[in-house]
C-alpha cells in the first residue's frame, strides 16, 4: 500500500521525532532529514504528499529549499520558524509555502494543518485528469465521460474518481479516500467505499478501477 507520505525537515530531533509519531498515529509514512543538503532532491523524488520544512537548518535553509522547490514542483510546503517575527516576513516574501507555523507548536496543531492541506490540495487538483486516461472529468457541472461515454456519476462517487484518477496506478486505502474525497461528509464510512466503487463499475464499459484485496482501489490508465 503506499501511504499518504510525509516529509519533515528539522534538526530538533526531539521535536522531529514526537511530530513524526503523531503523524504515523494518524497513518501515514514519515520521512525525516535532520539537515537541508539533501531536502530538495529528496522532495523531488515524488514520493512526498507534503513536507514540513524548518526555516533555521545546518547545510542550506529553508528558504533556499522553498525557493528551489517552487521552481519545478508544487509539492504542499508547512515553514516552522522559532522566530513569531519571521512569520510575517515570509508572508510577505511570497515564497510559495502553503502555511507557516511558529515554534513552540502543539503536534496536534501541525498534524491538523497538514490533513486541512491535503484536503484543499485533492480539491483544487485540476479538473481534467490526464488525457493518457481517457477520462474528462469537469467539475463545474459534476460531469464525467470515460473514453467519450459519459459516466451516471453521483458527487460522491465523482470525488472518487477524481482523487483515484489524480495519481494513475497508486493504491489508496479506505482511509485515505475517506480523507481526501470526503474530509467534511459524516454519512460516508469506509465500506461504503465499496458500493461506490461497485458502482462506477456498472457504469463503465472498461472498470477503470483496480481493487486490491486487503489494501483499497487503484485507478489504472
Amino acid at each position: 500500500m503506499t501511504a499518504l507520505r510525509i516529509l519533515i525537515v528539522e534538526d530538533e530531533t526531539v521535536l522531529a521525532e514526537v511530530v513524526r509519531d503523531y503523524l504515523i498515529a494518524e497513518g501515514m509514512g514519515v520521512d525525516v532529514l535532520s539537515e537541508g543538503t539533501d531536502a530538495v532532491a529528496t522532495a523531488l523524488t515524488g514520493q512526498h504528499d507534503l513536507l514540513i520544512l524548518d526555516l533555521m537548518l545546518p547545510g542550506v535553509d529553508g528558504l533556499t529549499i522553498c525557493r528551489e522547490l517552487r521552481r519545478t514542483s508544487d509539492v504542499p510546503i508547512i515553514m516552522t520558524t522559532a522566530k513569531v517575527e519571521e512569520i510575517d516576513r515570509l508572508f510577505g516574501l511570497g515564497l510559495g509555502a502553503d502555511d507557516y507555523l511558529c515554534k513552540p507548536y502543539s503536534p496536534r496543531e501541525l498534524v491538523a494543518r497538514v490533513q486541512a492541506i491535503l484536503r484543499r490540495s485533492a480539491r483544487s487538483r485540476e479538473a481534467t485528469a490526464p488525457d493518457t486516461t481517457g477520462l474528462q472529468m469537469d467539475a463545474e457541472r459534476w460531469q464525467a465521460a470515460l473514453d467519450g461515454k459519459p459516466l451516471d456519476l453521483t458527487r460522491r462517487e465523482f470525488m472518487l474518481v477524481q482523487v483515484l484518477a489524480h495519481r494513475p496506478g497508486r493504491v489508496f486505502s479506505r482511509d485515505e479516500l475517506l480523507t481526501l474525497a470526503f474530509p467534511d461528509d459524516a454519512e460516508v464510512f469506509d465500506r461504503t467505499i465499496d458500493s461506490h466503487i461497485r458502482k462506477i463499475a456498472a457504469v463503465s464499459d472498461t472498470d477503470p478501477i483496480r481493487s486490491v484485496y486487503g489494501v483499497g482501489y487503484a485507478y489504472d490508465d
